[in-house]
């Protein structure tokens, strides 16, 4: 991959469609346009063009064009749109005269993006927001988005690390004043004071771990005994039929998932094996992938089906009891709600409980860590942090406050990109689409 190509993508949705977008970076995006397209508007003006092949001068399309010069743009580079329309033939068309340029390549994936980070335009932090705004499947999610791409955890981050730089500055003017490298009172009031402040608003981030939880999604496990109802529920919840419902005991043997936006937050809703003891292998393994993920889960609708014997509920953080099919006889037997999927009762109820329970473990958007990538940075600094401020209090070596210093300097420059972002960018935009 060249940095100096000029590359160009698809940036709207495959398939047939009205409108195809197609983006082009690099230097050689002026003269491609002026190729394809004849006179340049005004940048940043849309103007409708007549696209022909630069090799053989036939006619592709009508288009609508601009023209971007960087650094003002998206990459920060030179960059030009065409919006052409949506048709396959005519999408191929396009792409396969761009692809005939010379220097003209196609884009990898997320190497729009890329280019935009090594230019400035954003650091890694809002390159992880964007990244989560295309992914986002909620209202929640997308806020909490929105402002990680805005610079929330960034501006954040750069002003702790300009503020350890600062610490660090002074431990190492200090060493000028003795030979014994002893810090001035005064001066050591400052530092300490400093690096309190840091460490106390990073352990206030650290402690905040809503912005993770949101971003993955909620995790509510259905549990109980076989035929307790859990696979009509999960198909209630899901609203379409996404497990096997028979009244053959042991029906469900593996794990099923489904995504689900409930009041705008993330959850997801696992479908288990039922618990008992089986002399069935693979029902055995069921029963045990169903345990673990109960035991890791955020929450455990344990459910309680009218016959049969009362089973013990497996270890969770936080577990309600759910009487299932409610629409026969039962003596009530303690439970929080009472359902009957198969006829709705209760179900409205029920979701009503989980948005609740899904927003006071989300909490309201105040979390700035949003991954575990972040967590681990602001681990690393915030104990370098404790280090260096151990080492000063007990008059130890000033060399050695200051490199506990330097080393949490840099753990926090990790999550703006100032430092090791190469691993991060391979990983971040191997997931991103293609012209992003």
């Amino acid at each position: 991959m060249r940095s100096d190509d000029t590359i160009f993508a698809i940036a709207s949705g495959h398939g047939r469609a009205a409108v195809c977008l197609i983006r082009i970076s690099g230097p050689e995006s002026r003269t491609i346009l002026e190729r394809m397209a004849g006179r340049l508007p005004e940048p940043r003006r849309a103007v409708v063009r007549t696209l022909r092949d630069p090799a053989s001068g036939e006619q592709l399309d009508q288009a609508l064009i601009l023209w971007m010069p960087g650094p003002g743009s998206f990459t920060g580079e030179d960059q030009a749109e065409l919006q052409i329309h949506g048709g396959l033939a005519t999408r191929a068309a396009v792409l396969r005269a761009l692809g005939s340029l010379e220097n003209c390549r196609a884009a990898e994936a997320g190497e729009f993006t890329r280019r935009a980070f090594l230019n400035g335009r954003m650091d890694l932090a809002q390159v992880e927001g964007l990244a989560d705004i295309i992914d986002a499947e909620t209202e929640a999610q997308r806020r909490q988005a929105m402002r990680q791409f805005g610079g929330r955890l960034g501006n954040a981050a750069e002003g702790w690390r300009e503020s350890v730089l600062q610490v660090l500055a002074l431990l190492e003017a200090s060493l000028d004043f003795s030979d014994e490298g002893d810090v001035p009172e005064d001066l050591e009031a400052e530092i300490l004071q400093m690096i309190d402040r840091v460490h106390r608003e990073i352990g206030q981030a650290m402690a905040n771990r809503s912005g993770e939880r949101l971003r993955e999604g909620l995790t509510v496990v259905l549990a109980g005994p076989p035929n307790a109802g859990k696979s009509t529920l999960l198909n209630a919840l899901a609203r379409r039929d996404v497990a096997i419902v028979s009244p053959i005991a042991g029906t469900t043997r593996d794990v099923i998932e489904v995504h689900c936006d409930l009041g705008g937050l993330p959850v997801i809703i696992v479908d288990t094996a039922g618990l008992r003891e089986s002399a069935d292998v693979i029902e055995q393994e069921g029963v045990s992938r169903a345990r673990a993920r109960a035991e890791n889960a955020d929450l455990v609708l344990w459910l309680v089906p009218p016959e049969g014997e009362e089973s013990t509920p497996p270890p969770a953080r936080r577990l309600l009891r759910v009487a299932t099919k409610s629409d026969l006889a039962r003596e009530e037997q303690g439970c929080d709600l009472r359902i009957a999927a198969a006829t709705g009762e209760g179900l409205p109820e029920l979701i009503a409980r989980l948005e609740e329970e899904a927003a006071a473990l989300m909490g309201q958007g105040d979390a700035i860590v949003t991954r575990e990538r972040h967590r681990k940075a602001l681990e690393r600094a915030h104990a370098a942090l404790e280090r260096s401020r151990v080492m000063l209090v007990n008059h130890g070596p000033v060399e050695l406050a200051a490199e506990e210093a330097r080393l949490a300097a840099r753990a926090i420059g990790e999550i703006t990109g100032r430092v090791d972002v190469e691993d991060v960018l391979d990983r971040l935009f191997s997931s991103f689409c293609i012209g992003k």
